[in-house]
């Protein structure tokens, strides 16, 4: 349940923000005659991501044995590959986010009939709800359809608060400094995801090697208590995991590091550059 809500918050953050945006930029302009734009774009990519969501919940159901397996296995590893993509995505495009809405609203506003606004929202608003739609049908593989519903419902309803806030003029709040928290405990869920990916395959028989689980902890914690529960949504945990699960767990991680490390000098030299082109 708090994979999902933190995802659904995260992802209802995003899409709050872009409206957001597009409502304040509009308002500069003054045409709050496109706001209806704005809300009929975000209520029709909402709406369309509902049904991919079904879709996915839909053919997960109608596989049977190793085809399911698979399927999982498939879904939880794009999810993984998706969600990590995002995290790094959003820590160097963020800042530029606000200027192009800002621009293509914009050019969106000069459209005949300003249908440019509804297709701007309605493609990004959309974006993000496949995407969300993905990763909870991932994440309900590990927990309850009930559990998994009800966290993402707290997440978008806390995102759609804090996106008003967001919109108010009186407000402070920095979504960048939120997305940054956000993304140390979505990584976690990330490795989770790619480690469950990987355990599918094993139980499909794609991948053989280190199929063993090396561990069983299930007397001291169980999948299904309470605690085993949060720790299996939130950072994958499971009381028998296989070698391959693990690996690839620690892999994820190095490989999280290794990027971190080698764009940090990349972002130092660019910031040396600039400053060193305002001297001259």
């Amino acid at each position: 349940m708090l994979a999902s809500f933190f995802l659904a918050l995260r992802e209802g953050l995003e899409a709050a923000l872009i409206v957001a945006i597009v409502l304040g930029a509009l308002r500069r302009v003054g045409r709050r005659d496109c706001f209806r734009l704005v809300w009929r774009g975000a209520a029709t990519a909402g709406a369309l991501s509902i049904v991919v969501a079904l879709l996915l919940q839909w053919l997960g159901w109608s596989l049977e044995g190793a085809a399911e397996e698979i399927f999982e296995g498939s879904l939880l590893l794009i999810a993984a590959a998706l969600l990590t993509w995002m995290l790094f995505w959003v820590g160097r495009q963020s800042r530029h986010l606000r200027d192009a809405l800002h621009a293509g609203v914009g050019n969106a506003v000069a459209s005949p009939g300003a249908r440019g606004v509804f297709a701007l929202t309605f493609v990004a608003v959309f974006r993000e709800g496949v995407e969300l739609a993905l990763f909870l049908t991932a994440a309900a593989f590990n927990t309850s359809g009930t559990r998994t519903v009800a966290g993402a419902l707290l997440g978008l309803l806390g995102a759609g608060l804090l996106g008003t806030l967001v919109f108010s003029s009186t407000t402070s709040l920095s979504p960048r400094r939120f997305f940054q928290a956000t993304s140390v405990l979505l990584a976690f869920v990330a490795a989770g995801l790619l480690a469950k990916g990987v355990h599918e395959f094993n139980e499909a028989g794609w991948i053989s090697a280190g199929d063993t689980p090396i561990w069983n902890t299930r007397a001291w914690l169980s999948d299904e208590s309470p605690l085993g529960s949060l720790l299996g949504s939130l950072f994958g945990y499971t009381s028998t995991p296989t070698l391959s699960m693990v690996f690839a767990y620690v892999a994820y991680f190095g490989v999280v590091a290794w990027w971190l490390g080698s764009a940090t000098p990349a972002r130092s030299d660019r910031a040396t550059r600039i400053a060193r082109s305002r001297v001259a």
